[in-house]
Parts: structure tokens; sequence; C-alpha cells
């Protein structure tokens, strides 16, 4: 299988690559520079040259608060690049997997998401990328849409490492009144390659179970043996551009492990 890959050098894609062709693939990893999405005749001739069977639309705007001041940048990417990309997908028969967020659902449920529960997002962020998905939804006969969440990897910044880095303050306050699923980019990977066995959809590819940021930070204390003074606080202690949805716990059906297995192998190669 040919599988072509957008945002290679991310986070999730720098995991994803070799996964993908440790289960047989031909990986083609694109960037902005091989493959600029936000430009619909790169995007064409690209995907006309190298006909994949798959797209996996990894490259994103993921600047959450940034957003929301500058919609017009993370829907040029999200939105427009991601519409780029399904109607060439749909034109070529080729199958889109895109890489969507749990912020795409507006927080007032107190139990976990399904795929067929309502979008409503809250911030531009998950406005863009429902705006993605529809697009997906209205270009490609077959496709696959896999919302995440709360991501985590060795290759970008991410909440782990900030709360390493911050374990020598005299106090940490972190937020208790989010609950969401901490996903390791790993994980998410390698639920990915379980999806392309299953039917065609939209599938929720997140850790098992659910924390809050607060009781997160505590298991990765925990895990590494830090001492910290570790403070729950409300969201309205810490102020931020973007509002969070409060609940976006989703139901992943077993794609991804309990998200404590996962930080703790995260962080024992981290430490390797």
């Amino acid at each position: 299988m040919k599988i072509l890959v957008t945002g290679a050098n991310g986070m999730l894609g720098q995991d994803l690559c070799p996964i993908l062709e440790d289960y047989g693939a031909f990986v083609i990893e694109t960037d902005k520079d091989t493959l600029d999405f936000t430009d619909f005749s790169m995007t064409e001739k690209v995907l006309k040259d190298i006909r994949p069977d798959l797209v996996i639309h990894c490259g994103a705007y993921t600047n959450v608060d940034k957003a929301e001041e500058d919609i017009e940048t993370a829907r040029s990417v999200n939105s427009v690049g991601t519409e780029n990309i399904a109607k060439i997908c749909g034109q070529l028969g080729i199958i889109p997997v895109y890489i969507s967020t749990d912020y795409v659902f507006d927080g007032s449920k107190n139990t976990p998401y399904t795929p067929q529960d309502e979008p409503n997002p809250v911030n531009n962020y998950g406005l863009t990328k429902l705006e993605g998905e529809n697009a997906v939804k209205k270009y490609c006969e077959k496709y696959y849409i896999a919302r995440t969440s709360w991501l985590y990897g060795h290759h970008g910044k991410n909440f782990v490492e900030t709360m390493l880095s911050l374990s020598s303050q005299p106090e940490i306050k972190v937020v208790d009144d989010q609950i969401g699923c901490p996903t390791w980019t790993v994980e998410l990977a390698n639920g990915i390659v379980k999806l392309l066995s299953k039917p065609c959809g939209i599938y929720h590819v997140c850790g098992s179970d659910y924390t809050s940021w607060y009781g997160f930070a505590k298991e990765i204390f925990r895990l590494e043996n830090k001492d910290v003074n570790l403070i729950p606080c409300k969201t309205e202690e810490f102020p931020r551009p973007a509002k969070r949805p409060a609940y976006s716990v989703m139901e992943n059906n077993n794609l991804c492990r309990n998200w404590r297995e996962a930080l703790k192998d995260y962080l024992d190669l981290r430490n390797f």
C-alpha cells in the first residue's frame, strides 16, 4: 500500500511514518516544501504524480490560542488546505485519513463523546478543524476521520515536557476542571493503522480512560518519582484567549491503551 503523509516532520508524523513502514506500507513523507496543501495546484500535481492509495493528513495549524486572533491562517491550513486535499482525493479515488480533534465538541456532556455526537466547537481551532471534517465528508465517498486529544510525543512541545521542565519550581498550579484523554503519538499512530482494517467512517483514536490536566501532571510526577508541590486550580485562574471544553472525553472503542500505561512507556523511552 502506498501512503502519502502530510506534516511528516511534525510530532505525530515523525512517529507515524516509521510505524506505517513497519506494517509494510510504502510511505511518501511530505512537508510544506514538498507539498503545500494550501496551494491547490501544487496539491493536485503532487497527488496526480504519486497516486497514493491513502493520504494521511497530519498537517495542521495547532496553536489553539493564536487561532483566536488569527483565524485567517488557521482556516487557510485547517479548512481550505484540507478541502484541497479532499477535492483531489475525491477526484482520484484516494482515501483520505484526516486527523481531527476533541475540540470539535463543546464539552457540555458528562458522558464520553461518540463519533455520532453532534460537534459544536467553542473556539476557532475547533471550528476550523470541523470545517476540515465537513470538507472530507463532502468531497470523498470513502474516508476516515480520526479525532484525537491531548496529544504528546517525543518530537514536539507538549504538556509532559512542560511539566517536567517546571518540576523544580516551588509550586505548580494545574487546571483540574478540564477533563480529557491524554494520547501518546505512538498510540495514535498504532490506532491509525488499526483503522485501516475497519470500515471507513469517523473514529475516536485517543487514550483510554480519562483525567484532568491536574491528574495528568500528578501521574507524570509520580512515575518520575518527583516530589512536586502540585496545586489544583480552576480554569478561571488561568484565563487564555481560547475557550476550552470542560469535558472532552471520547469513547475510543479500545483503539488505544489506557493513557497511564502509554505515559509510562513514553517516560521509559524518554529516560532510556
